[in-house]
């Protein structure tokens, strides 16, 4: 067993995302209030003034959290952690610089913007350095979050060790055949940040996420095979019980044992709403700023074409209550709004911060730092589309449950995965299959989904059903 205490990186405490720092915050564990980082973010404005900067913007952001980790019955590691940060970006024109600090004195305050400030000096111009414009930003009440996302566990090591053993034992007493474990944990994690810009900007909120994960182990020998789950939230409250998670996760392994391999052909390929979620995550990809304005996408000048099946959907919710990826503003500060990302499968918006919405001509969409809460939804779906009922509806072919490597170009859309699932035949799970990879292009396989379950899961900020599309290759033996 071992014990530490470490601090992290110098980057932000956790991404933004939840409701308003009480003025005097120790009850959450936290070491300073909102009202003391709205005064450094104040002070750090002033001195980047002082100096002659045209624009600032800097943010202040604190972090704490314990891991707690067992394996086979026993307590392994013991983790807490605790960071702050003071990052300030200085513009003098449209030469940018940018520092850092995790002291929060104020002659490093004034270090800190200095170097920013050197930086910009000797910084080319860049004609789409700037912050964004005012009129975008979350300004007044649009900077308030209001959304429960913050939900502070203070659970001693302890008691979170307990609830990892429950779920560890949980997976080992499903079967005789789990016969080893990779391992089980929990995490209790929480944040704070206050931001603001010389355009008048202010607001922060907290975070809190929580996680339980387990991965069993079945068989022997050369025929093991090991499976996870896991269960993750903004408040402990809507975790899963140790027991559930530690029994689907063997269920889950003990599913997969005497696995095969299958021929090398063309066939439907169903992905389970867990490995759908990474196809969510390719079109956001595809479809952000960098991506668009470097011409390193297969969907450069998507915007109003067709790139689903007319009846897919994805619409976008910054404001969920509790949402993983709710958030008033996003990483610049510009305001968040809901959205139809996709509507009958055409594209009706990009990914945009404020800097590559300059490099395309366009305005701003609110996503310096990701997509937020986006949900893929088929208008073919019915309340009846089960896991099972999707088996069913793919008939002969391939149901993949996990996907391995990374094996996808996003300038082509090429794309080849190493894959695990099951064989189905007739409609029905007929037996695992393993060491196969599947491939395709993106483009077609986007165009392909022929339906969506409505087995809904959700991955972090992403949510979707088990995804059926209509032909991929698969190589086998």
């Amino acid at each position: 067993m071992t014990a530490k205490t470490r601090r992290p990186s110098r980057s932000k405490a956790a991404a933004p995302a939840a409701a308003t720092v009480p003025a005097q915050a120790p009850e959450a564990g936290f070491a300073y209030s909102r009202a003391q980082f709205a005064d450094l973010v104040e002070q750090t404005l002033e001195i980047a003034k002082s100096l002659g900067a045209s624009d600032a913007g800097v943010e202040v952001s604190e972090g704490s959290g314990l891991s707690v980790s067992v394996r086979k019955g026993r307590l392994e590691n013991v983790e807490r952690n605790r960071d702050k940060a003071v990052g300030v970006t200085v513009y003098l024109g449209q030469r940018r610089g940018n520092a850092s600090t995790s002291d929060f004195s104020p002659q490093a305050l004034r270090q800190t913007v200095q170097a920013a400030y050197d930086i910009a000096r000797f910084t080319a111009e860049d004609p789409a350095a700037g912050l964004p414009e005012a009129e975008d930003l979350a300004l007044g009440e649009a900077a308030e979050c209001r959304l429960d996302l913050f939900h502070p566990w203070q659970v001693e090591a302890e008691a979170a060790a307990e609830m990892a053993l429950r779920c560890e034992a949980a997976a080992l007493g499903v079967d005789r055949r789990i016969t080893n474990s990779d391992g089980a944990g929990v995490s209790a994690q929480q944040s704070h940040f206050f931001a603001g810009n010389s355009r008048g900007f202010r607001g922060g909120y907290a975070s809190s996420r929580h996680s339980m994960s387990v991965s069993p182990i079945a068989g022997r020998g050369a025929q093991m095979q090991r499976d996870s789950w896991y269960s993750s939230a903004r408040d402990v409250a809507d975790l899963a019980s140790p027991e559930a998670v530690g029994r689907y996760a063997a269920e889950r392994a003990l599913s997969r044992l005497k696995g095969r391999k299958i021929a090398t052909g063309e066939v439907p390929v169903l992905f389970e709403s867990t490995v759908a979620a990474g196809l969510l995550g390719a079109y956001v990809q595809a479809t952000s700023g960098g991506a668009l304005y470097r011409r390193t996408t297969f969907l450069a000048d998507s915007l109003g074409q067709q790139v689903f099946p007319d009846h897919i959907d994805i619409h976008e919710d910054p404001h969920l209550l509790k949402g993983k990826g709710s958030a008033p503003f996003d990483d610049e500060g510009v305001r968040t709004r809901a959205r139809q990302v996709v509507e009958a499968g055409v594209t009706q918006g990009y990914f945009l911060s404020s800097y590559s919405a300059r490099k395309l001509g366009m305005k701003t969409t609110g996503h310096a730092g990701g997509a937020q809460n986006l949900r893929l939804s088929s208008r073919l779906t019915q309340a009846g589309d089960s896991l099972d009922e999707m088996i069913r509806k793919l008939g002969r072919g391939l149901f993949v449950i996990e996907l391995m490597g990374q094996g996808v170009n996003y300038v082509t859309g090429d794309y080849s995965r190493g894959a695990a699932g099951f064989w189905v035949e007739n409609g029905r799970i007929a037996y695992p299959v393993e060491e196969i990879t599947i491939a395709g292009n993106l483009r077609d396989m986007l165009r392909g989904i022929v339906a969506v379950g409505a087995d809904e899961y959700a991955s972090g900020s992403r949510t979707i059903g088990s995804v059926l599309i209509d032909r991929m290759m698969v190589a086998g033996h």
